[in-house]
């Protein structure tokens, strides 16, 4: 019963999926045992569940019953666990947070913090990612709850929840001479940015009429340690703490045109409601963006 239990799951994860890799990755399994999982499963109905297509896979009509069934069966199961655990007053687990690079240095430790104080026996794992990155790991299932840019956020399996704008600026050594503030479509500055699959860098590519793009960082205090090193000046949210940029003897400079802005927004999946104690992280984190 436990094998089959665990083949059921898989066999709706493919089908909401619709890839065998897809679905794999969210497991953390390889695609090979994902395969004889669903192998093992069809055999037991006696019945093929997929078609392979060009771009992934199809439900058979057996395999369209068999979700009808499987997933709200599943869906009621998982809500009646998080249920019985909040009224039993579970305050143990794990939760994962996705978050983009920026945000580590002045609104998710803040609010991860104060969750802490709350819940000093729950384990966070913050992962510090990509916009795209952060997507794909709420999607998948491996992050609980994600903060991301909402241009990045094009996807019906996830609940969007905006928390504010992020206003961007340039960020040079103490010794530039820049006018202020500065016009980065006219001056002539070379720039540090992230790489091009960063909503940061499309927003500069977009935004900028020529940004001179001399090197790339993945990491925040990657890209300041070049800052500070003379390979050119960079652009990063304002909220950017002014202590951070002390170690590194650089200083804030506002943008005049063009204006760089985008909203933060949480993100959880569509398809499970959050557990009661992502629900009350998600709260923090509205009411610390307020």
């Amino acid at each position: 019963m436990e094998s089959l239990d665990r083949q059921l799951r898989y066999f709706v994860r493919i089908a909401e999926t619709k890839s065998l890799s897809r679905a794999a990755d969210g497991l953390d399994l390889t695609q090979s045992a994902i395969s004889r999982q669903l192998a093992s499963l069809e055999a037991y109905v006696g019945n093929a569940l997929f078609v392979r297509t060009g771009r992934g896979v199809e439900l058979t009509d057996c395999g369209r019953r068999l979700l009808a069934a499987a997933r709200p069966a599943y869906a009621a199961i998982d809500e009646a666990l998080e249920d019985i655990r909040d009224k039993e007053g579970l305050s143990r687990g794990t939760i994962r947070v996705a978050t983009v690079h920026t945000l580590s240095y002045y609104f998710t430790a803040d609010v991860l913090a104060q969750f802490v104080g709350r819940h000093e026996q729950v384990n966070l794992s913050l992962m510090g990612r990509s916009s795209p990155d952060v997507v794909a790991l709420v999607e998948s299932g491996r992050a609980d709850l994600g903060f991301v840019y909402d241009v990045a956020v094009n996807s019906a399996d996830l609940a969007v929840t905006p928390l504010f704008d992020d206003e961007m600026c340039l960020i040079a050594p103490k010794s530039c001479r820049l006018s202020v503030p500065v016009d980065l479509n006219e001056a002539d500055i070379k720039l540090v940015g992230f790489p091009p699959h960063y909503a940061l860098h499309k927003m500069l590519r977009v935004a900028v009429k020529k940004p001179q793009i001399v090197a790339e960082a993945e990491t925040v205090d990657a890209m300041l340690q070049l800052v500070a090193s003379g390979v050119g000046a960079c652009v990063l949210p304002s909220r950017i703490p002014d202590r951070v940029l002390a170690e590194h003897d650089l200083v804030k400079t506002a943008i005049a045109s063009p204006v760089l802005r985008r909203r933060i927004v949480a993100i959880t999946r569509t398809d499970r409601p959050p557990s009661p104690l992502v629900q009350e992280l998600l709260e923090l984190a509205t009411a610390a963006a307020r």
